[in-house]
């Protein structure tokens, strides 16, 4: 876990310095068949966009791409940006 941290730093420092960059990282979780994703939309150091989405009986597999999509959908729409990198977590309880 402590390797998985430091190359997520890596990535995340590298990638702050890039003007035209947009780091989106969403974490998801499942418990009782509901799944709750929350993403964060990053530019350097600042936050563009934070969002809460719920969906209920899916699978783990659903979820993810569900969370994939909604924040693709949300950064597709920021202008000025060449890239953009998607860090997911999920947790299934």
């Amino acid at each position: 876990m402590n390797a998985y941290l430091q190359n997520l730093n890596k990535i995340f420092k590298i990638f702050c310095i890039e003007a035209k960059t947009v780091i989106v990282i969403s974490d998801a979780s499942i418990k009782n068949n509901v799944s709750t994703s929350i993403s964060y939309v990053c530019s350097g150091q600042n936050i563009l966009a934070k969002t809460i989405y719920h969906t209920i009986n899916v699978t783990s597999t659903e979820a993810e791409l569900f969370a994939i999509r909604c924040v693709i959908n949300q950064t597709i729409h920021l202008q000025n940006f060449d890239c953009i990198i998607v860090i997911m977590v999920l947790f299934t309880l």
